[in-house]
């Protein structure tokens, strides 16, 4: 039995607002890939390596803090740098909680988790602007392959389980910002929708698949590459519907079958952390 989404429910987890002016979308592209952005990485247990963020707006005013949180936003440097980008965010008049420029190299993954569990519980929304990008670069949220195209503003609801990966590149950048929920913020998002050509269903991976992938990850790590059959498995969450937190359970398993049970409770204990936060 298929048990993923239908799309309207998908479209609450990720859906298309507003359009942009396809001129002003080239000057925020121009902008972001020409400013001095001090790019730092962050979240290392969410990813494979090649996710960087810098900060446009934070609590510190400092583009190198690029651990979210909620504040009352300063502008850094890097935003005075880019005053396009100044003036469109202004224009959508939102109460922006953090902006980020988050680049994603080729070859790389957010590995499957959620978001917002470390902060309070207040009603808030994450929206992408993609400025620089290509079509192995997708998110993957409710057994549903999505590739965020340019000129809209999309909506991601993050505490929903989600991954992110830029399979061939050139680098996926985007323009995230995280708001706060406001008539603002409302109004924009009267007209979310999802188009059916945005998304593109996973196939439901056999017990057999999975089996035969174990297989080969245990033969990777007996040769002595033990990261790189970590990866095999997680890498399945981008090419299958799989059930929440299935790639880290094969990785555990993994692990147990090679008799190291340290880092099986590693892997099951990174599981319960990246995927904590209850959707409500």
């Amino acid at each position: 039995m298929d048990d993923r989404p239908p799309l309207s429910a998908l479209a609450g987890q990720i859906a298309q607002l507003d359009r942009l002016d396809a001129v002003r979308v080239e000057q925020l592209r121009h902008e972001a890939l020409t400013a001095p952005a001090p790019w730092k990485a962050e979240y290392g247990a969410y990813q494979s390596g090649g996710w960087w963020t810098t900060s446009l707006m934070n609590a510190s005013g400092d583009a190198e803090d690029v651990r979210i949180g909620d504040c009352t936003p300063r502008p850094t440097a890097l935003l005075e740098a880019m005053p396009v980008t100044a003036e469109v965010l202004a224009r959508l008049g939102l109460s922006y909680m953090w902006v980020r420029l988050a680049r994603l190299e080729a070859n790389a993954y957010l590995w499957e988790h959620r978001d917002y569990d470390e902060l309070a519980a207040t009603e808030r929304h994450r929206l992408h602007i993609p400025l620089h990008t290509n079509s192995s670069a997708f998110l993957v949220t409710g057994g549903t392959k999505v590739h965020m195209t340019g000129g809209r503003i999309w909506r991601l609801t993050p505490t929903y389980a989600h991954g992110v990966c830029n399979l061939l590149g050139p680098d996926r950048i985007h323009l995230i910002a995280d708001v706060y929920a406001d008539d603002a913020y409302r109004q924009l998002a009267e007209r979310a929708q999802l188009h059916p050509s945005a998304s593109e269903p996973l196939p439901v991976a056999s017990q057999a698949v999975l089996s035969a992938k174990l297989a080969e990850a245990r033969r990777l790590a007996d040769l002595g590459y033990v990261a790189a059959a970590e990866r095999l498995l997680l890498r399945l969450f981008y090419r299958f519907a799989l059930p929440e937190g299935a790639t880290y359970d094969l990785v555990a398993a993994l692990h147990t079958a090679l008799g190291d049970a340290e880092a099986a409770e590693r892997w099951s204990t990174a599981k319960t952390k990246l995927l904590a936060h209850a959707v409500s």
